[in-house]
């Protein structure tokens, strides 16, 4: 947990460059050696950091579209916690966006993609109930579309988050741009 607790904080070192191992031994006070001793491989200790940030964003997630089903709060509400839990994590913004992961093994930005398609899944599931009751002749359409807008600027607040030095908040005027983003009922 220490190994992971570091490196997401030299993640989010403003212009952080690449984290090496020996970097990464030497803020710990430890050998490479002991490094590989927990993880077998750098790529293996960002997969670590991966299924965090997807345990903690989709638990909340799937909290939100249980309580919040049918309700046109639901999509706004999880957009909010996927900017926040970026906010408040700067170093995994940076591995959301694959800033972190550029110079690391293609499957970690793989994984990074196939997050934030899970992410326009449940945007779309609640966009097409929303969509349905509002009478839409194609909510399967509009659901479609519309979450992959709602995806991609999340995409993009956290990408600002991260290349600002963690200056421009992720969350800044979050309400006001998804009144503009989404239908109002």
């Amino acid at each position: 947990m220490q190994i992971l607790q570091t490196l997401a904080s030299m993640l989010q070192q403003p212009g952080a460059d690449r984290v090496t191992t020996a970097a990464l031994a030497a803020r710990l006070d430890v050998s490479e050696a002991a490094l590989y001793r927990h993880f077998a491989s750098k790529a293996q200790m960002f997969e670590a950091l991966i299924e965090f940030i997807e345990h903690s964003v989709f638990t909340l997630i799937n909290q939100i579209a249980e309580r919040e089903a049918g309700s046109t709060a639901q999509v706004p509400k999880m957009l909010s916690v996927l900017l926040q839990f970026g906010e408040k994590n700067p170093g995994m913004a940076r591995v959301m966006v694959g800033d972190a992961l550029v110079f690391e093994n293609e499957r970690l930005l793989q994984r990074m993609n196939q997050f934030f398609d899970r992410i326009e899944s449940q945007l779309r599931q609640g966009l097409r109930v929303t969509a349905e009751a509002a009478g839409s002749a194609t909510p399967s359409v509009d659901a479609n579309v519309q979450a992959s807008v709602l995806t991609a600027f999340a995409l993009g607040r956290l990408q600002r988050f991260a290349r600002s030095g963690f200056k421009r908040s992720p969350t800044e005027h979050l309400d006001q741009a998804l009144s503009l983003l989404l239908p109002q009922p």
